[in-house]
């Protein structure tokens, strides 16, 4: 039988231990993919002495990332910690000692990915990293191999596990927002600090590296317009059900007039459509082709297993040279990407508004000629019979529109005296497909 290959596994948290579990309890399998047997040979922790069921002989675990980085032993090195730093100190330490990495870290790749893959490239090193978008999803190898004869038009993806738990508990309970979260954190399907799943952020990081790899161009994370979930409530969900869609937070990306249109966004999703009827903490992601049409992937987008799935198929890859062949060729995080200008690229959509104002005479009148005014066209309106005092909302579905017009239309009616309080706008997710497909059909 050929030699080992041993592997060093920096983190042995949540994903860590299951890489951990899958290597040893697998092994038999792994073996036969990999054509050589792999082994786990060291693992990095931050604390020794927190509690730990793994396969892993207790003299194999240091705190000392040297410990992997300087044992000429160890060829390949998963780097499983989350957040810029150490990570991004650790990264640059495996590639300087000959490692190739294999890691699940998006917020380092969005951050600092164009760095450490030039390192790489000049050390003759590899990257891989399925497992930092859509977890067990291989959405990357889909992108990047499998779709490389097709120019990518678009990309809708549901990205965070957490938001999407979220969204669809609330609406099938019929819970607050703020209730579900509690609960969502106590069974752990949310962190003690979720900010930046429920703000957009988690998801954005993930689209800037999709985006990269479907476009070829780099656009830094923090230039992608996003909103998070915090302001859907009940009753959002409710007048949604009621025109036939279901709230999403949902990241896009896709070509308008050769530039690039890029946002993560609660939106509205048609009931019965792949998006609509991705629930829990369950990933979903569209993407159109100029040669194959339109594909979609669905799976769990976080957890142990699924994720540790991702990182050991990353490492076989790794093992068996694919990674390095496509990490060579394809260009991918290079720092020669062209960078994408996305400010003041629109892609004309319908939005769904909620108006709350004072249930008088002529307010629907004012706020139709605003809306006018600036281009855009109502498609249908709902005001139910309020029994209480106080403003009641008007929800408006628009036409097509760009999107600067219905903000600069809603800055106009929210400073009216009509309306009490601030508007909601939510992009409405249609069949959106590039101008050459519609030719075809």
């Amino acid at each position: 039988m050929s030699e080992p290959v041993r592997v060093g596994v920096v983190g042995l948290g949540t994903v860590g231990s299951g890489v951990v579990r899958l290597l040893v309890e697998s092994a038999d399998h792994i073996t036969r993919h990999a054509g050589r047997p792999i082994v786990v040979e060291r693992g990095v922790v931050r604390d020794l002495e927190k509690p730990r069921d793994l396969p892993l002989a207790a003299d194999r675990i240091s705190t000392d990332i040297h410990d992997v980085s300087r044992d000429e032993s160890i060829s390949v090195a998963a780097l499983l910690v989350g957040g810029l730093e150490p990570a991004r100190s650790m990264a640059i330490d495996l590639l300087e000692h000959g490692k190739d990495v294999v890691t699940a870290n998006k917020a380092l790749l969005a951050e600092h990915g164009p760095e450490l893959f030039d390192l790489a490239r000049r050390k003759g090193r590899s990257i891989a990293f399925e497992a930092a978008v859509a977890g067990g999803i291989p959405i990357v190898a889909a992108i990047g191999e499998c779709l490389a004869a097709n120019r990518i038009e678009s990309i809708r993806g549901i990205l965070n596990g957490t938001s999407n738990f979220i969204l669809s508990t609330m609406e099938e309970e019929g819970a607050d927002y703020a209730e579900v979260l509690a609960a969502a954190q106590a069974a752990g399907y949310a962190e003690a600090d979720p900010a930046m799943d429920v703000d957009g952020t988690d998801a954005t990081q993930k689209l800037a590296i999709l985006a990269h790899l479907a476009f070829g161009v780099w656009v830094p994370w923090a230039d992608i317009p996003r909103t998070g979930i915090e302001q859907i409530n009940q009753e959002l969900m409710t007048y949604a059900a009621e025109l036939g869609y279901r709230i999403r937070l949902v990241a896009v990306a896709a070509r308008v007039d050769g530039r690039f249109a890029m946002r993560v966004s609660p939106s509205l999703v048609k009931i019965g459509t792949p998006l609509a009827e991705t629930r829990g903490a369950y990933n979903a992601v569209s993407i159109v082709g100029d040669a194959v049409g339109r594909m979609f992937f669905h799976g769990l987008g976080a957890g142990q297993m699924p994720t540790a799935s991702a990182v050991v198929a990353d490492i076989i890859d790794t093992v068996v040279g694919r990674t390095a062949i496509t990490f060579r060729t394809t260009g991918v995080l290079d720092t020669d990407s062209p960078a994408a200008q996305i400010a003041g690229v629109e892609m004309p959509e319908r939005f769904f508004l909620r108006i709350p104002v004072r249930d008088q005479p002529g307010v629907l009148a004012g706020i139709s000629g605003v809306l006018g005014r600036h281009g855009i066209s109502i498609a249908s309106l709902i005001q139910h019979e309020s029994g209480t005092a106080g403003p009641v909302s008007l929800v408006i579905m628009t036409h097509a529109c760009p999107p600067s017009a219905v903000q600069q239309a809603l800055a106009d009616i929210d400073a009216s005296a009509a309306v009490e309080g601030r508007s909601v706008c939510l992009p409405v997710l249609d069949d959106w497909q590039p101008a050459s497909r519609k030719a075809e059909a």
